[in-house]
């Protein structure tokens, strides 16, 4: 199913996505709102079976591992505990001829130089300066930048302030879901019977003022985490961190990713805290990026919460009675990009008897549907009777889709495009004998099948 190379452009993906009703800009009908998207009928079904296939793999088959859905909005402090308020931020620099705001490492990225994001502002300015001839602005073409100075990535609201001066006392939309678990590290000890080493795992959405927003929905402003975070003891960090790094890895192969489309990328300045980190990458058309991030972190996060707070954060082993402060490590994706990475995966164009078919060759259980149920005629009562009484059997166990509009061979191009793995056809002969034809996507092949047993048929397609 998967392909090793692809040059599939991204111009045909945001097409697909938005004829077939994957994702929409937001707020079109106004002109829209950069870097902000709408999922679809289709689009957030995909997403939906990302985010199930992600919490059974995370959270359903595994006994150490239970979930959490934490608020949007915290107490001001969690961010400043963080050290979001300080040093949560990107390069800005700006465009002296047309006063565009670039980023300043997307920019050098563009020429090939690669600029930490742990990088000091002096640091990355020495890039920026050693590079300035290569560079240029990607609205006007000129070559004339301000210095690049910090930009905090934390989007402020005012919540509950009815003062008027929020800009003074403001609060934030979360810029992460990971501390909304940190938080609740007590809280969990206190009310479940887990034991070091656990984690807990948590889907939610997460907002970023990002400078340039780009590449589709590779990079919003308003996106949706998948994150699990693993409390361990201090000396077992590292050993938990190599089984969590194959664990994670395995998971996009299991969702049908070819191996050969991802990499690891090590980070080579890390934070202070930090012991190791590195990247999930995919072969997007525009390079490898980063799917996921898996992340060694010591125990910053709940020292800095415990000194915050002033609460105690720490561990009683009740086999040892050892008293330490768990380290974390980390395992942080996006819906997203999970999302993107599976539409380029999928995308295949085909000849078909001298014709062009395009099929999204998703796994099964990703599919946004997963039948499509068809009367060969739409004018003929009893094909569409038939039809119905087999779409309102299955539709109670599977995500399905009756349609009737136009010719069979449109509606199997249609079904393709949204990677429908099967379709079924009541034609005269199935009304005679009590069968029906089920087309297979990839093969496009159909067989007979008698409608008593189409639910045993299609549990071993889907299970087997």
């Amino acid at each position: 199913m998967s392909k090793e190379n692809k040059n599939i452009e991204m111009d045909k993906i945001i097409s697909l996505a938005k004829r077939r009703g994957f994702v929409f800009p937001s707020s079109e009908i106004y002109g829209g709102f950069s870097a902000i998207y709408d999922y679809g009928p289709y689009g957030v079904e995909l997403a939906n079976n990302v985010k199930e296939s992600w919490w059974k793999y995370m959270v359903r088959n595994r006994e150490d591992i239970i979930g959490l859905d934490s608020s949007i909005f915290m107490n001001p402090k969690v961010w400043e505990a963080s050290g979001h308020v300080q040093g949560f931020s990107d390069p800005l620099a700006e465009c002296k001829k047309c006063h565009s705001r670039i980023r300043v490492d997307a920019l050098l990225e563009d020429i090939g130089v690669q600029a930490d994001e742990k990088m000091s502002e002096d640091e990355i300015n020495k890039l920026f300066k050693e590079n300035k001839d290569k560079l240029k602005c990607p609205k006007c073409g000129q070559k004339d930048f301000t210095e690049s100075k910090s930009f905090n990535l934390l989007v402020k609201s005012n919540l509950g302030n009815f003062t008027g001066d929020w800009e003074q006392e403001p609060v934030y939309l979360r810029g992460e879901t990971c501390q909304g678990i940190y938080i609740n590290f007590k809280n969990i000890l206190d009310s479940t019977r887990m034991k070091i080493p656990f984690g807990v795992a948590q889907i939610g959405k997460a907002f970023r003022n990002e400078i340039t927003a780009r590449q589709f929905i590779f990079r919003t402003r308003e996106f949706e985490q998948m994150e699990m975070q693993y409390f361990v003891n201090p000396k077992d960090e590292m050993k938990e961190y190599k089984k969590l790094r194959e664990y994670r890895w395995n998971f996009y192969l299991h969702l049908g990713i070819n191996k050969k489309n991802l990499k690891w990328h090590q980070h080579e300045n890390l934070v202070f805290y930090a012991k190791e980190a590195y990247d999930i990458e995919y072969n997007f058309p525009f390079g490898f990026k980063e799917l996921e991030g898996l992340h060694a972190r010591g125990d910053y996060d709940l020292t800095q919460h415990a000194k915050y707070s002033k609460q105690k954060l720490e561990y009683l082993d009740p086999y040892t009675n050892e008293k330490y402060i768990p380290h974390i490590i980390e395992a942080s994706g996006g819906v997203g990009r999970t999302f993107l990475a599976l539409l380029f995966e999928a995308y295949t164009e085909e000849k078909v008897d001298g014709d062009e078919r395009i099929v999204l060759k998703l796994k099964p259980e990703l599919a946004p549907i997963k039948i499509a149920v068809f009367p060969l005629l739409k004018n003929k009562p009893d094909l569409v009777n038939k039809a119905k009484e087999i779409f309102d059997n299955l539709k109670t166990k599977y995500m399905c889709e009756f349609d009737d509009n136009g010719n069979v061979g449109k509606r199997y191009r249609r079904q393709d495009e949204i990677g429908t793995p099967y379709c079924i056809t009541v034609d005269f002969e199935g009304l005679d004998n009590q069968t029906v034809t089920v087309r297979d996507r990839d093969t496009m092949k159909q067989e007979r099948v008698k409608i008593d047993e189409l639910e045993e048929y299609f549990r071993n397609k889907f299970n087997g």
